[in-house]
């Protein structure tokens, strides 16, 4: 079984030790150029996996209630008011959720086994298993996954792992009207998403633009990746995104090297008293 942390990585289930003739990889493709902001995505999260409630907060955020992924937010609905050209308003809507990563930084940090890889490609946290350390908080470039407040325990998206396994689709995709979220091969995808920019660029949207769907990116590419309409500041998502143990190797090195130098120190030091 590999363990390789960055760089291209054509199959990340098998890396991760599924045999050969596994599923291939799945994930999402969100447009957000005809996101409604209806959170029918939200709903249907929360019903089928049983996420708690988030609360009906007033932010001060346009309509967003929710603010931002977490323990209880699986998938978030983004509403981003801009000063239009014609002195009116222009609504940028996203639905945003875990990025599923080819290199996942929350797995690679997990103690216990609890993050693990699917054999769709997928990252998934088994909360039964969960210690609550909190490593994997901190590893996710994206700022995904979250610690419940009630037990300690983290938790994200699974894109549905159960209903994948039943071969159904996610419950997200399932209740979007407007196909913004679309499911499938990721490969089938990227091709998908790279003809939506090109029709949005010969229709006069030269803004348009993919984000997450590079393999040669920060994170090995994203298994749920997004057509934005502007900038991925925005939408609040990092512009050049990193998965923080790709130097895990190197410092691992040079942490050794400088223990046998220590060690080295010690002993010369203590022949000396001898």
């Amino acid at each position: 079984m590999g363990n390789r942390l960055s760089g291209p990585l054509p199959d990340p289930a098998g890396d991760a030790g599924h045999p050969a003739g596994h599923p291939e990889r799945v994930g999402f493709f969100t447009d957000t150029s005809v996101c409604i902001g209806c959170k029918a995505c939200e709903v249907a999260c929360k019903q089928w996996n049983s996420v708690p409630e988030d609360g009906i907060n007033l932010l001060a955020m346009s309509y967003d209630n929710t603010g931002a992924l977490g323990a209880n937010t699986w998938r978030h609905v983004a509403f981003i008011e801009q000063p239009a050209p014609d002195a009116g308003v222009r609504w940028l809507m996203s639905s945003d959720v875990c990025k599923h990563c080819t290199h996942a930084a929350c797995l690679d940090v997990c103690p216990t086994g609890s993050l693990f890889r699917t054999e769709f490609g997928t990252v998934v946290v088994q909360d039964d298993i969960c210690n609550g350390c909190g490593y994997c908080v901190p590893a996710c470039p994206y700022g995904v996954i979250e610690r419940r407040e009630e037990d300690g325990r983290a938790f994200k998206c699974t894109l549905c792992y159960d209903r994948l396994r039943g071969d159904q689709l996610p419950a997200c995709a399932q209740a979007c009207p407007t196909e913004s979220i679309q499911f499938g091969p990721l490969e089938e995808l990227r091709a998908r998403a790279a003809a939506r920019v090109d029709a949005l660029h010969a229709a006069g949207q030269p803004q348009a633009r993919l984000y997450g769907h590079d393999p040669d990116d920060g994170v090995g590419g994203d298994g749920a990746f997004f057509l934005l309409m502007d900038e991925p500041e925005v939408y609040g998502l990092p512009p050049d995104p990193v998965v923080t143990t790709r130097d895990l190797p190197s410092m691992w090195k040079h942490a050794a090297a400088a223990a046998a130098a220590v060690v080295g120190v010690l002993a010369v030091a203590f022949g000396r008293r001898s």
